[in-house]
């Protein structure tokens, strides 16, 4: 079994389990059902955990152009403690997905590690990992040997300009070379993940999808979301789901995709090229030649999918966050470092799971969200 960094040395022995509450929330009954399940019959089996809050670029929808405080080393899982909680979840809570997340989780020296000896406890789990791709060109085989399944890399742009405009670094290169990469270890279906800004790179949608279905690459794009660290988010100047579907049907025809959504985040569509003279966007799919592909529209916003979410996420300094969105959270690490056994810290994630909200809320407020509360972490320090 690979190596890993050594646990936090516990406390003076198991400590009283404080419940996870929130004012005027029942507790989780006794007859509750099994596994992560809510108050809304929704039962978590996706988890997203996080490596690492630290991240090399510096993408205005996410991070201040001067970066952020980063955690200390203490304060962030090891990589014993990850493989520890990902167990928890997958053998007494019917965890079935794991992905992970960061920050940017190559700057993690351990990463190759981590991912062995999480193969290695689980032959069979999924595991998926989302990346800027900053350095993938160099590591994407040996994760791939390790036992990682797949890969989502994040792309906004092909153009060195606006990407450097909107990431704050110019390594357009390396990020292509690490797409490649990927794609050549056998990290697929490669996944790309876009956002659109207002101005900046909405006019790009349609060249983006051409050049990812060319290469079989598989594309999401997805609403910005109000979890930038400068708090600038306004639904006003967010490219909408409709609006990509707009922009996109300039140059293609977009069908519903016939396989099963199954609780995925990205509502997925066929993909046909518009024949020439065509300019109706609601044409009859099959009038428009063969399938090129899929595209996916993660509308978080504007039409979103609570209702079937079925995720869990763990930041990386081990809080349980029972949505993105999430203003409570609850602290897993520091139970595990005060000797709580695996079936205490099951119950301590289940009872933060039973309060996970009915839906974020962001769908009942106006343009510029002026009832939203955004939440105080950004994306990077949550882990998507």
């Amino acid at each position: 079994m690979p190596q890993l960094p050594e646990g936090g040395a516990p406390d003076s022995g198991p400590q009283p389990l404080p419940a996870a509450r929130l004012a005027g929330v029942p507790a989780r009954p006794a007859d509750a059902p099994a596994g992560l399940a809510d108050r809304y019959g929704r039962r978590a089996t996706d988890m997203r955990l996080s490596l690492t809050d630290k991240c090399n670029l510096r993408c205005t929808y996410c991070m201040p152009a001067e970066g952020l405080e980063w955690l200390a080393k203490q304060a962030v899982m090891t990589g014993e403690e990850i493989v520890r909680i990902v167990g928890i979840g997958v053998n007494l809570l019917g965890v079935r997905e794991l992905r992970l997340t960061g920050g940017e989780p190559l700057v993690r020296a351990d990463l190759a590690d981590i991912i062995g000896a999480l193969r290695q406890a689980h032959p069979e789990l999924p595991i998926s990992m989302t990346t800027n791709g900053v350095g993938l060109d160099r590591k994407a085989a040996a994760l791939k040997a390790a036992g990682l399944t797949r890969i989502n890399v994040s792309l906004d742009s092909l153009h060195e300009e606006t990407f450097t405009k909107l990431t704050r670094r110019p390594f357009l290169d390396r990020v292509l070379a690490g797409v490649d990469a990927a794609w050549a270890a056998g990290l697929g279906p490669v996944k790309l993940n876009a956002v659109l800004m207002r101005g900046i790179n909405d006019a790009e949608s349609p060249s983006l999808l051409a050049w990812a279905l060319e290469r079989g690459y598989e594309l999401r794009f997805i609403e910005q979301m109000p979890l930038d660290a400068d708090h600038g988010w306004t639904r006003r100047n967010m490219i909408t789901a409709a609006e990509i579907r707009e922009l996109l049907s300039k140059e293609f025809v977009l069908s519903p995709d016939p396989r099963a959504r199954d609780g995925a985040p990205a509502e997925r569509f066929e993909v046909r090229r518009r024949t020439a003279g065509s300019t109706d966007p609601d044409a009859a799919a099959g009038s428009d030649g063969p399938v090129l592909g899929t595209v996916g529209i993660i509308a978080s916003v504007t039409e979103p999918f609570c209702s079937d979410c079925r995720r869990t996420r763990i930041t990386a300094e081990g809080k349980i966050m029972s949505c993105l969105f999430s203003r409570e959270e609850f602290d897993l690490l520091g139970l595990l470092r005060q000797g709580a056994s695996d079936e205490q810290l099951a119950e301590r994630w289940q009872d933060a799971m039973w309060l996970k909200p009915k839906a974020h809320g962001m769908d009942h407020v106006g343009l510029d969200a002026p009832d939203f509360v955004q939440p105080d972490r950004s994306m990077s320090a949550i882990g998507g």
